[in-house]
């Protein structure tokens, strides 16, 4: 297990374009840390800085409290699974697996009990005398897990390893993965810029875009609290709903709705008193007003124009319009919906973010 902490760290090129500017990060002991965010957003330039394969333009790196600016990635006690395996093609599983550890001069008794451990572990002991042309990209990539695990690092460090595989073994490995987490022990910095991923396997989540971090939490944080704009479209699927209307006397107005907010929420929106605001709805916070027994103090009723129905069996996914802004919601399939068709749907007002226009910030965090 192994504590990481990162101060005011910057990559930059050509001393113009920050690929990585001023990311403040400390990662626990045992956390697996996802670095989540679009391509670009400069996730995988901070994951090499921490591998040593990455030198450091400005700010601090430390890994148990022993500073790692200039220390070699050997012997940082890193070990890395890489999106594209890295197998050499011309070794046995059992040879890639070793090949770490004799580079350690581990004794031969030792790696043989490692690569016995790891294989059965993955479930690669019928593989072990083949070569990586012989196996398939889900058994390539066990490999490189495995070959990781022999290692017993203090830290693993992944990027996008499940990038190459299709949807269900994804799933599968995604399962391994965070069991040789919580069987190793090693602290995990796991880099992908899919949000299943991120949600389903991290401990701690880190959002970011251009080279900024802009959020830093649970995967319930992110999701129920996101700190701004991009955090919050960037998390979730259908995307969250932004619509636009003025806000005045405890109610958001755009075309002919009115969309009032609690109580302990107009204090916080005082401050935007006859602005526009930017309210965010995610579509699975929708309902259908039939499937509503009776209406709840705090329900706020929006009428919708269909456009389109995805019907996913238990449940529609229904893109539409409310007074000419795209709406998506993702209601119980139990009623039958046509393009065209006008539809009252509802969302608790304490189910709906608010974000200043401008700044693009979370409003009234304090109070969620």
């Amino acid at each position: 297990m192994a504590k990481i902490q990162i101060k005011d760290l910057v990559k930059s090129y050509d001393g113009e374009y920050k690929a990585v500017n001023k990311v403040n990060l400390e990662i626990g002991d045992n956390d697996f840390c996802v670095l989540l965010g679009p391509s670009g957003c400069g996730k995988t330039t901070l994951l090499r800085m921490i591998a040593g394969l990455e030198t450091i333009t400005d700010g601090d790196i430390y890994i148990d409290g022993v500073h790692m600016n200039n220390v070699l990635p050997k012997d940082r006690d890193i070990a890395m699974v890489f999106q594209s395996y890295a197998l050499y093609p011309h070794m046995t599983v059992y040879k890639n697996m070793a090949f770490g550890l004799k580079m350690k001069k581990v004794p031969l008794d030792e790696i043989d009990r490692r690569i016995q451990d790891a294989a059965k572990y993955l479930d690669l002991e019928e593989y072990r005398d083949r070569k990586p042309r012989n196996l398939s990209g889900g058994q390539q990539q066990r490999v490189a897990l495995g070959r990781a695990l022999v290692k017993k690092p203090k830290v693993f460090l992944m990027d996008e390893p499940l990038s190459n595989l299709d949807a269900k073994l994804r799933n599968q490995t995604r399962e391994t993965i965070v069991r040789i987490h919580e069987n190793a022990g090693a602290t995990t910095i796991y880099v992908t810029h899919d949000q299943v991923e991120a949600m389903s396997m991290g401990t701690k989540i880190v959002v970011m875009n251009k080279g900024v971090v802009q959020q830093i939490g649970s995967p319930e944080e992110i999701f129920e609290y996101p700190d701004n704009m991009f955090v919050a479209g960037f998390i979730g699927s259908p995307s969250i709903n932004f619509i636009e209307g003025t806000y005045s006397k405890g109610a958001v107005t755009f075309g002919d709705t009115k969309f009032k907010v609690l109580k302990d929420q107009e204090k916080a929106m005082d401050a935007y008193e006859g602005k526009n605001i930017i309210m965010g709805i995610r579509p699975e916070f929708f309902e259908d007003m039939a499937d509503i027994p009776q209406k709840e103090e705090d329900l706020n009723l929006i009428s919708m124009r269909i456009n389109f129905v995805e019907r996913l069996g238990s449940e529609s996914i229904i893109n539409g319009c409310v007074n000419d802004q795209k709406v998506t919601a993702k209601i119980r399939h139990t009623h039958r919906y046509a393009i065209d068709d006008q539809i009252d749907i509802c969302v608790k007002a304490k189910k709906v973010l608010f974000f200043d226009k401008e700044t693009r910030q979370a409003i009234g965090r304090e109070i969620r």
